[in-house]
C-alpha cells in the first residue's frame, strides 16, 4: 500500500518552539502583576496625600481630668508659696570652745530651758573657782576691818587715839566692802561664762537642723572656716503659717482676714483652711511681688516647714461650706461636646479622636463635674471644635 511510504517523521510535533512561548507567556503576565502592583501602590500614596492635603489634622490642646474642691473653683485668686515657721531660731553658743555634747537629734521635741549642748568649760571652770576663792579672801578681811574700826570708833570717843587713826580703819573698812563687791561681780562673771558654754533651747519647739556634732569648735561669729555658729536649728511647730507671693497686678484681690484653702503639694487631696493675717507692706521690686502671709485654722503633724504649697484666695462672704466639701473630678466646660443626644469628650489614640461618654454634675465657674466616663489624670482634648468627630485626625499643639 502507498500508506507504506508515508514519511511518519513529519507528523511529529514540534514541542521545542512551544516550550518557548510558554515561557515568554508566563514572563509576560509576571510583569504585568508587577507593572499593576506599582500603580495600585502610586495611586495609594497619591490617594494619601490627597488625603492629607484635603484633610488635614485639627490642632487641639490637652487638657486633664482633675480633683477640684468648690472652694478652688470660686476662687478670685490663686497662689503658690511655701510653709513656714513664725517662731524659728539657729541656736549658738554665746561662747568659743569645743562642743563635747549634743544631746538632740533632728526630730527631737525640747523644752524652753532645755540643755541642747555642752562645750569644753575646764577653763571658765577654773575662772569662776578663783573668783569664789577672791570672794571668800575678801570676806575674811571683812570682819577684821569691822572690828577695828569699831574699836577705833570707841577710841576715838575716849580721845585716846587721833582723827587719822579713826579716819585709816574706815577707809580699810570701804575697801573691804568694795574688794567683796568687786569679788561678787567676778563670780557672777565667771559663772555666766561657764552659763554660756550651756546652750540651751529658747522656747518650746522641735529640731529641724543638727549643724554641728561632737569634737568640732563652736564660735558665736563662726570666724574661722572649721568652726560653727548655729549648733541646731530648731522651730516652733505650733506656730506654722503659709507665706505666699501674689503678683502686684493682683493684690487688690486680697484682704485682711481673708478665708482661703491651702493645699500642700505633698497631700494634693488634703485641704486646709486658713486666712489672711498680714499683707506685707513692701514689694519686691525682681520679681513684682507682694508678700502675703496666711495663718492655718488647724493643721496636723503631716505639715512640716518648707512644703510647697497652693492657695487659693476665696471671695469675700463665701460661706466656708463649700471650702469643707468635698473635691469633685473636673474638667473644663470646653471640653464636653453633645453628639447624638450623649454628652462626650475626646481622648487622642494614633493621632485620631475617639469619643468617650460621661456623665455630667454641677457646674463650677468654667468647669464642670464628671461623675462618670473618666478618672483623675486621664487626659482628653481641652477644647472641642464643631469639626472634630470621632476618628478625625488630630495634632497636638504645643504649649
Amino acid at each position: 500500500m502507498e500508506t507504506k511510504n508515508v514519511d511518519l517523521a513529519s507528523l511529529r510535533i514540534d514541542r521545542s518552539s512551544q516550550g518557548v512561548t510558554g515561557r515568554s507567556r508566563k514572563f509576560q503576565w509576571l510583569r504585568r502583576i508587577a507593572f499593576w502592583t506599582v500603580v495600585i501602590g502610586a495611586l495609594a500614596g497619591v490617594l494619601l496625600l490627597l488625603r492629607d492635603f484635603l484633610d488635614p489634622p485639627i490642632e487641639v490642646q490637652i487638657a486633664t481630668a482633675t480633683l477640684t474642691s468648690p472652694a478652688q473653683a470660686n476662687a478670685v485668686l490663686t497662689a503658690s508659696g511655701y510653709v513656714v515657721a513664725r517662731r524659728k531660731a539657729a541656736v549658738a553658743s554665746k561662747g568659743t570652745g569645743t562642743l563635747v555634747f549634743l544631746g538632740v537629734e533632728e526630730g527631737d521635741k525640747v523644752k524652753q530651758g532645755q540643755v541642747i549642748a555642752r562645750l569644753d568649760d575646764s577653763d571658765v571652770a577654773a575662772s569662776l573657782q578663783r573668783a569664789r576663792e577672791n570672794l571668800r579672801v575678801a570676806e575674811a578681811d571683812l570682819n577684821d576691818a569691822k572690828q577695828s574700826l569699831e574699836r577705833q570708833r570707841v577710841l576715838l570717843a575716849r580721845d585716846m587715839v587721833a582723827r587719822s587713826e579713826y579716819d585709816i580703819a574706815e577707809a580699810r573698812y570701804k575697801r573691804v566692802i568694795a574688794g567683796i563687791d568687786a569679788a561678787k561681780f567676778a563670780v557672777n562673771e565667771a559663772e555666766v561664762a561657764v552659763n554660756n558654754t550651756r546652750i540651751v533651747a529658747p522656747f518650746d519647739g522641735t529640731v529641724l537642723k543638727k549643724n554641728a556634732d561632737v569634737g568640732e569648735i563652736v564660735a558665736p561669729l563662726a570666724g574661722a572656716a572649721s568652726s560653727k555658729a548655729a549648733v541646731v536649728t530648731i522651730a516652733d511647730m505650733s506656730s506654722l503659717e503659709v507665706e505666699a507671693d501674689v503678683s502686684e497686678a493682683n493684690i487688690t484681690r486680697v484682704v485682711p482676714d481673708q478665708a482661703c484653702e491651702i493645699r500642700l503639694d505633698a497631700y494634693p487631696d488634703r485641704r486646709y483652711q486658713g486666712y489672711v493675717t498680714k499683707i506685707v507692706p513692701t514689694a519686691d521690686r525682681a520679681k513684682a511681688t507682694v508678700l502675703v502671709k496666711i495663718k492655718f485654722k488647724n493643721y496636723d503633724d503631716r505639715v512640716l516647714p518648707e512644703m510647697g504649697a497652693k492657695i487659693a484666695f476665696l471671695a469675700p462672704g463665701l460661706d466656708e461650706s463649700p471650702a469643707r466639701a468635698k473635691s469633685l473630678l473636673t474638667i473644663p466646660v470646653a471640653a464636653v461636646a453633645s453628639r447624638n443626644g450623649r454628652q462626650v469628650v475626646f481622648q487622642v489614640k494614633d493621632d485620631r479622636a475617639t469619643e468617650l461618654p460621661v456623665v455630667l454634675g454641677e457646674r463650677m465657674g468654667n468647669l464642670v463635674e464628671i461623675k462618670e466616663g473618666l478618672k483623675e489624670g486621664d487626659k482628653l482634648i481641652g477644647k472641642i471644635d464643631k469639626k472634630l468627630r470621632a476618628g478625625s485626625k488630630v495634632s497636638i499643639k504645643s504649649k
